[in-house]
């Protein structure tokens, strides 16, 4: 006989809301239409219908990273197989990285880069401060090193790095390969990876690209492609290895199975991406984040970064001293359909604003459903007055 479902796994069959959450949080962002019917497609992984989805693929993503380098690539995974592509077939015994920290993500860098036994240093910052040229530069008068990485933006602190072009001339002068994370800024700052002469670029499609998670894109410079090949063989990653994965996003030929229905949906954003045109996507995300951080700041809540290194893409916001957060983001959740992101174990919320996040209609929606819970838990806050700031600040097309 069939063995019958346990009675306290039921519950597993009816988990899929029926109104989705207002996803407001670090990432993954709401999908595009275009993009999640493009994700509901299967086509054979290899043959000629693919070989063009792939071709248009690395098109539309070369201007994305704003460069001509051939070598763009995707993988099957998060962002952060993305940096591990990188990171394995960059670092390694006998190489040398400096790892710019502010936070988890680029501590993460530092860690991978440990793992595959490349010999690290790094400069930290206090948590809600930039790295700054001059860090840099003192930290390379110390040795010589292979590569230097850094996260464009630092989503667990909510810091931007705008200094990066500087900070390339400086590892381009030291003789180093210059690894830029850009998984939450991409299509949402400027970034130009072949006039700041950078030399890899990791992002993933989960958030500034408004695709699903699991699909990521990286691009290697000529230089950083010329490393990849002195590298060791064989390599101890498969999927990982660029050099084997070239030969599927460069020939066409076969490495693994690709994930067909996670690249057509990253091929519709990149065409969403390429219709807004990256100035006018730029400039959304710009009014967008800077409305909201006006919103906020009327409501009396303090922005944890400071202005001049403040990260739009996910605001790091200060928690008032009576607030739960956990709390505020479950009634958010339950009452108003909204959802928030916390923190890694600093004393502040986040809220995200990339893709289809920097659309008015959200805000509006995540000023209320936060001001109506921060009420809840007896702040005394406007939320008329929130709102009314929201719409002043959002006057104009971009959003």
């Amino acid at each position: 006989m069939p063995v019958a479902v346990p009675s306290d796994l039921r519950p597993v069959l009816d988990r899929l809301p029926t109104e989705p959450l207002l996803i407001m949080g670090a990432g993954p962002t709401p999908l595009p239409r275009a993009v999640s019917e493009a994700n509901g497609c299967l086509i054979n992984h290899l043959g000629p219908t693919m070989n063009a989805v792939i071709e248009a693929v690395q098109d539309m993503a070369r201007y994305a990273f704003q460069t001509e380098a051939e070598k763009v690539l995707g993988i099957a995974g998060p962002a952060s197989a993305a940096m591990e592509m990188a990171v394995a077939n960059l670092a390694g015994p006998g190489r040398r990285v400096l790892c710019l920290v502010t936070g988890t993500f680029s501590n993460r860098l530092a860690e991978m880069c440990r793992g595959v036994g490349a010999d690290v240093d790094a400069v930290e910052t206090a948590l809600g401060d930039c790295i700054t040229p001059k860090l840099v530069a003192e930290a390379l008068s110390e040795g010589q090193y292979d590569l230097v990485t850094i996260v464009q933006g630092e989503t667990s602190t909510g810091v931007y790095h705008a200094l990066i072009p500087e900070i390339a001339r400086l590892v381009r002068e030291h003789g180093a390969l210059m690894m830029v994370d850009a998984v939450c800024t991409l299509t949402t700052v400027p970034l130009q990876m072949d006039d700041w002469d950078l030399d890899v670029v990791v992002t993933g499609g989960q958030k500034g690209m408004a695709s699903i998670p699991g699909v990521s894109l990286i691009a290697f410079s000529d230089r950083a492609w010329a490393a990849v090949e002195a590298g060791p063989r064989p390599m101890p990653h498969w999927c990982l290895d660029a050099r084997r994965a070239w030969q599927f996003w460069g020939h066409h030929h076969y490495h693994y199975t690709a994930p067909v229905p996670g690249v057509l949906a990253l091929h519709e954003a990149l065409r969403l991406i390429c219709e807004e045109t990256l100035e006018a996507r730029i400039k959304r995300h710009s009014q967008c984040t800077g409305a909201l951080q006006v919103a906020l700041e009327a409501m009396g809540l303090t922005l944890f970064a400071p202005s001049d290194w403040r990260l739009g893409s996910v605001l790091a916001i200060r928690r008032p001293e009576s607030v739960d957060v956990a709390e505020l983001r479950a009634f958010m959740e339950t009452e108003h359909r909204v959802e928030i992101a916390g923190a890694f174990g600093l004393d502040i919320f986040r809220i995200g604003q990339m893709g289809e996040q920097c659309r008015a209609e959200a805000l509006y929606r995540t000023i209320h459903a936060l001001g109506e819970g921060l009420r809840a838990q007896g702040l005394d806050v406007s939320v008329p007055t929130a709102m009314a700031a929201l719409a002043d600040a959002l006057s104009g097309p971009s959003c």
